[in-house]
C-alpha cells in the first residue's frame, strides 16, 4: 500500500484519485510520517436493491404460515 504525505496528496490530489481508480489499490496519506486518512477504490454500485439476491436462495414450503400451531402459542394462554 502506497503512502503519502499530506502535503504532496494535496498538490496531486486530481491525480492521485485517477491512479487510486485505475490500479484499485489504496494510498494512505500521513502528517509527520503518521496516517491521518486512506484513500481507496470506491466499490461498484449495484443496479438496484430489488432482486439483487435473486437466485441465491430457493423459498420451499409455506413462509407465512406458523411454524407452531396458534393454540400453542404461549402468549395467546
Amino acid at each position: 500500500m502506497k503512502q503519502m504525505p499530506a502535503g504532496e496528496f494535496k498538490a496531486r490530489c486530481l491525480k492521485v484519485m485517477d491512479q487510486v481508480h485505475k490500479t484499485r489499490e489504496p494510498v494512505v496519506i500521513t502528517k509527520h510520517g503518521k496516517p491521518v486518512a486512506k484513500l481507496v477504490p470506491a466499490g461498484k454500485r449495484g443496479d438496484d436493491i430489488f432482486g439483487c439476491l435473486k437466485g441465491q436462495f430457493e423459498i420451499v414450503g409455506d413462509i407465512e404460515s406458523p411454524i407452531v400451531p396458534p393454540e400453542e402459542w404461549e402468549a395467546l394462554r
